[in-house]
C-alpha cells in the first residue's frame, strides 16, 4: 500500500472512531427519550381506560378480541400493564421486564383489533421497535437498572 493510501485509510478510521464516540455519548439520552416516549403513550392509554371503566369493558367485549382471556380479565390486565409498566420504564427500573411486558400489550392490541388503520399500525410498529431495543440493550446509563447493576456488581 502506498503511503498516501495508508494515510487516507488512517484518516478515515479516525473519523469513524470520532463519530462512533459521539454516538456512544448519545446512547444514554437516546435510551431515556425512548423510555419516556413509550411510557407516555401507554400510560395515557391506561388512564383513558381507567377514566370510564364501563366503556373500557364494552370495548374489550365488543371490539378487542383478546385471545385466551375473558374480556373483563383482558381489560384489567391490559389497563394494569399500561399503568404500572410505564412507571418502571420512566424510572429505568426493571427496564427489560417492563419493555417486554409492554411489547406484549402492544402486540395483543394489534392482534385483537379486527381492523387497524395503516397509520395506527405504523405507530404500533414504532412502539414495538423501541420496546425491542430497550429489552435488548436495557435502559441505558441514566436508568436505575444501571445504578443497581453497578452497586451490586451484576453487570
Amino acid at each position: 500500500m502506498t503511503p498516501r493510501a495508508d494515510s487516507l485509510r488512517l484518516r478515515l478510521a479516525a473519523w469513524y472512531c470520532r463519530g462512533a464516540r459521539v454516538l456512544d455519548a448519545g446512547q444514554p439520552l437516546a435510551a431515556l427519550l425512548a423510555r419516556l416516549y413509550v411510557a407516555r403513550v401507554f400510560f395515557l392509554s391506561g388512564l383513558t381506560k381507567l377514566r370510564d371503566w364501563d366503556i373500557t369493558l364494552a370495548l374489550f367485549e365488543d371490539e378487542y378480541h383478546v385471545p385466551l382471556l375473558s374480556p373483563a380479565w383482558a381489560a384489567v390486565m391490559g389497563t394494569g400493564g399500561e399503568l404500572v409498566l410505564p412507571v418502571l420504564l420512566v424510572l429505568g427500573l426493571a427496564t427489560r421486564f417492563a419493555s417486554l411486558g409492554l411489547f406484549i400489550v402492544n402486540g395483543v392490541a394489534v392482534i385483537s383489533l379486527s381492523e387497524i388503520a395503516p397509520a395506527a399500525l405504523q405507530q404500533h410498529i414504532l412502539w414495538g421497535t423501541l420496546l425491542t431495543a430497550l429489552a435488548v440493550y436495557g435502559g441505558g446509563k441514566w436508568a436505575a437498572d444501571h445504578w443497581l447493576a453497578r452497586r451490586y456488581q451484576c453487570g
